[in-house]
C-alpha cells in the first residue's frame, strides 16, 4: 500500500486531479462520496496568495469529510514559492502539491507549470524551496516533457526523489501535445521500474472507463492512477472503477434519480460554499456532464443555465424527476 509520509492510502488508489474551475469542495464532496481516496485543491498561484487575492484564498478551503486531501501551488519564483507554502501550511492540508505540468499559455509563459519542464534545474531549485519552508510532505504533478523530443521524466523522477518529494503523479502527455493525442504511459512504467524510485509513481491521463482503469493497472504496474475529466458530471467512476477490479462486473449505472441527486447536491453545496449569485452561476458548466445524452432535454438544460434563483432551479430539478424519472440509461 502506498504511503506518502504519514499518509496511509488503500491498495492502488484513485486519486481525483486537481482540475481549475471544477475541483472545488463540493465537486470534491461529490467524488469523495463517490470513491475517491485522495483529492487536491484547484492549483492555486504562489503569487496570488502572497498578494493576499481572494479567489487564491478562497481555493484554501478543505474540511475534514475530504481528507486526504492536498492543496496544489504553482508559480516560478522560489521565495514566492516558499512563502505560500508557509501560507497553505497553516490550512492544515495532509500534504502540498506543485505544478509542474499546468500546459496553458498564461501559465506557461510566467515559467510556471509545465513551462518548468524545459529547466530541470529550476525545477529543483522550486521544489527544495516548498520542502525547506514546510513540515507537510510535498508532491509533484508533472507530464512526461515539453515535447516528443525533450522527455526527461526519468530525469525528474530521479531528481525529485533525491531533494525529498515524497510521490509523483504524471501525466502521460508532453506539454505540446496539451489535451489532445494519446497518452503514452510507457514512459510512467519505465520510471516506476526504475530501481532507484521507491516513492508511489501515479498515473493520469485518458482514463474513462473501468475497463481501461483495469488494463492500464495490470499493463503498467504503478502505486495508482488519478482521474480528471472523466469524473465531471460523473463522480460514480471511482466506485465503478473499483468495483471492476475487485469483481470484473459493472456497477449498475447511476439512475437519472441518482444524477439529479448529485446535481441537485452539488448546486447546493456550490451555494453554501460561494454565495447564491456566484454559485448558481458556476454550476452551469457542470449539468451538461450530468444529463448527457438524454433525448428531449434541451428545454430543461435551458432552464438550468438561465434560471438565477435558487429556490426556482429546485423547482426545474423537481420538474426533471417528473419527467424523466424513468429514463433509461445505456451507457456512461
Amino acid at each position: 500500500m502506498p504511503k506518502i509520509g504519514n499518509i496511509e492510502l488503500p491498495d492502488f488508489p484513485l486519486l481525483l486531479a486537481p482540475m481549475e474551475d471544477v475541483s472545488d469542495p463540493p465537486f470534491r464532496r461529490l467524488c469523495k462520496l463517490h470513491g475517491a481516496d485522495l483529492m487536491y485543491s484547484e492549483f492555486i498561484s504562489s503569487e496570488g496568495l502572497i498578494r493576499d487575492a481572494m479567489k487564491s484564498k478562497q481555493k484554501l478551503d478543505i474540511f475534514d469529510y475530504e481528507r486526504p486531501v492536498g492543496i496544489q501551488i504553482f508559480g516560478g519564483d522560489e521565495e514566492a514559492m516558499a512563502l505560500s507554502a508557509k501560507i497553505v501550511e497553516a490550512v492544515e492540508p495532509d500534504l502540498v502539491d506543485i505544478n509542474f505540468g499546468c500546459p496553458v499559455k498564461k501559465v506557461v509563459s510566467k515559467g510556471a507549470g509545465a513551462g518548468v519542464l524545459k529547466d530541470i534545474d529550476l525545477m529543483v531549485r522550486l521544489t527544495k524551496a516548498v520542502i525547506k519552508s514546510t513540515h507537510l510532505p510535498v508532491t509533484v504533478k508533472t507530464r512526461l516533457g515539453w515535447d516528443d523530443s525533450s522527455i526527461n521524466i526519468d530525469e525528474v523522477a530521479e531528481r525529485l526523489q533525491d531533494i525529498g518529494v515524497q510521490a509523483l503523479t504524471v501525466h502521460a502527455r508532453t506539454r505540446s501535445q496539451m489535451y489532445k493525442g494519446h497518452s503514452d504511459w510507457t514512459h510512467i512504467a519505465r520510471v516506476k521500474n526504475n530501481p532507484r524510485i521507491t516513492m508511489p509513481i501515479f498515473g493520469n491521463g485518458d482514463i474513462d472507463s473501468p475497463e481501461k482503469a483495469l488494463e492500464y493497472k495490470n499493463k503498467f504496474g504503478l502505486d495508482g492512477m488519478m482521474i480528471g475529466r472523466a469524473a465531471i458530471g460523473y463522480p460514480w467512476i471511482f466506485n465503478e472503477i473499483k468495483h471492476f477490479f475487485n469483481t470484473g462486473e459493472h456497477l449498475d449505472l447511476p439512475t437519472m434519480k441518482d444524477r439529479i441527486e448529485a446535481a441537485r447536491n452539488h448546486l447546493i453545496w456550490s451555494v453554501e460554499w460561494k454565495n447564491e449569485r456566484v454559485g448558481v452561476v458556476e454550476m452551469r458548466r457542470h449539468y451538461t456532464n450530468y444529463f448527457k445524452g438524454i433525448h428531449s432535454f434541451k428545454e430543461y438544460k435551458q432552464k438550468l443555465v438561465t434560471t438565477d434563483d435558487l429556490h426556482q432551479l429546485l423547482d426545474v430539478f423537481t420538474e426533471i424527476e417528473d419527467v424523466f424519472g424513468d429514463y433509461q440509461f445505456t451507457e456512461q
